[in-house]
């Protein structure tokens, strides 16, 4: 579990808030990473598009497709944020299985940052829209009378609880392949099982690939779902 050891960029000492670590190494390089995407990737806006320009207009396409039809056409207006998002885990997450690198994505100490810029975001929102009828969300007016207080409560649990489902779920897949990862290499040392050592670290890594987009993917469409909650109508 080394691989997962937060660690200053400069000498040996105790790492601070303003430590500048491996974390914030790479992080910086995801961010430089969308932004080579995103702005260098299209600064022609060819009619012909180039290999980058093409790999940014299928995502933006397709994350401006997924909010506008998870959170509705009053969502779009928060598309920029989505797709900011998403791309930042994608690019943290694919960074992450360069050997030699450090998956930030793998940590929850980002992550839930992540989570809850989303879960802050989509309660002001709510309540700057809907004023108290956003509370609303949580009383489910289509069950029995009895029945709808005990819901409630269970409503609003579940609605505190995700940042910690949303959060946690990215940083456990990827902390669990790179673990995995990691065993079968150190298995390949060993000259009797190496070569189905090596076989299999090369199935894993491209299942590690796909995982680093679906976790992206995952992220991004909860995230929606969750604005839909703000910008749409209550459910009942």
């Amino acid at each position: 579990m080394d691989q997962f050891i937060v660690k200053p960029l400069f000498g040996d000492g105790p790492v601070y808030w303003y430590t500048p670590t491996n974390v914030t190494l790479w992080l910086m390089l995801a961010v430089l990473a969308v932004g080579a995407l995103m702005v260098l990737g299209t600064r022609r806006r060819a009619i012909v598009p180039t290999r980058s320009q093409s790999v940014a207009e299928v995502l933006y396409g397709f994350i401006h497709n997924m909010v506008e039809e998870v959170a509705g056409h009053e969502g779009v207006k928060y598309f920029p944020y989505v797709l900011t998002l998403f791309l930042f885990i994608l690019c943290a997450n694919v960074l992450g299985l360069i050997p030699g690198s450090f998956t930030t994505t793998s940590h929850v100490a980002v992550t839930v940052v992540l989570a809850m810029g989303v879960f802050l975001g989509v309660t002001l929102i709510g309540l700057a829209r809907k004023g108290v009828g956003f509370l609303s969300m949580f009383w489910v007016s289509s069950a029995p009378l009895a029945l709808r207080p005990v819901l409630a409560v269970i409503e609003v649990i579940s609605y505190f609880v995700r940042p910690v489902s949303h959060s946690i779920r990215l940083a456990g897949n990827l902390m669990a392949g790179h673990a995995v990862l990691k065993v079968f290499a150190g298995f390949a040392a060993a000259v009797l099982v190496s070569p189905v050592a090596i076989a299999a670290m090369v199935g894993i890594y491209a299942l590690e690939l796909l995982v680093a987009f679906v976790q992206a993917y995952v992220f991004t469409i909860l995230t929606c779902v969750y604005l839909k909650d703000a910008v749409g109508d209550a459910h009942h």
